[in-house]
């Protein structure tokens, strides 16, 4: 069954705009209000998991996140909106029937490459064989990138993902090679512990505020403490 992530205001740049380099993103305006939308959600969800993970879904609440839908410049909904390498590519307004909508994904899920298809497989050796096909698939060269780091190579991978537009899986990649080829291990007791002992080198010594900035990537965006430190990071540096 198809995963429909909620995005909000805070998520949309990550969620959408960054996901949609690599795959299709069809976002879902709607509200628990509307009628068409509870109509909508199911026949949506059955199209795009028929896709067979070509493309993905969003849902945004429009009460809950103005920005989004003044970015969409929402009037009326359900609004469905197709976003790919962080572009509007197609949209449509109100509850289609089944058929309509099924037509709409099918517009956006491209057949899968031979190197997409490889890059499915997860494994090493088709991997190496995807990128030789296509050398600037991104999520090859982000799945190959971890590998490497977890054998080993983080200058290797460093070098793998400097193809590539940086995205937000290849950031965090990047971030967890830095901290490898520094051999940085985070303590039993948590990383909270590497971030505070960083943070009062931060302004005047540029490899401590690059670990400190890698080490809040691999905590990601949701995770508390991420805001909290780079708070602290802008009273260190400011």
């Amino acid at each position: 069954m198809t995963t429909v992530t909620d995005v909000t205001d805070a998520s949309f740049e990550r969620d959408v705009l960054d996901r949609s380099v690599a795959v299709p993103v069809i976002v879902d305006l709607w509200a628990p209000w509307c009628g068409p939308c509870r109509t909508l959600g199911p026949i949506l969800e059955k199209a795009v998991d028929a896709s067979n993970g070509a493309v993905e879904l969003v849902k945004v609440n429009v009460d809950d996140n103005p920005r989004v839908s003044a970015a969409f410049q929402v009037q009326s909904i359900p609004a469905v909106y197709a976003v790919r390498d962080r572009q509007i590519v197609d949209h449509f307004i109100g509850a289609l029937p089944e058929p309509q909508v099924a037509e709409f994904i099918a517009r956006l899920a491209p057949v899968p490459s031979e190197a997409d298809e490889l890059v499915a497989a997860g494994d090493e050796a088709s991997l190496r064989r995807a990128l030789e096909l296509e050398p600037d698939h991104p999520d090859g060269v982000v799945a190959l990138a971890r590998l490497l780091v977890t054998d080993g190579k983080p200058s290797e991978a460093l070098e793998l993902l400097a193809r590539i537009p940086e995205t937000a899986g290849s950031r965090v990649a990047a971030a967890e090679a830095r901290l490898a080829a520094q051999q940085v291990e985070v303590p039993a007791d948590g990383v909270d512990v590497l971030l505070d002992a960083l943070l009062p080198r931060v302004k005047d010594d540029p490899d401590a505020r690059q670990e400190f900035l890698d080490l809040l990537e691999t905590l990601g965006p949701d995770d508390p403490r991420t805001a909290r430190y780079r708070k602290a990071l802008s009273t260190q540096l400011f």
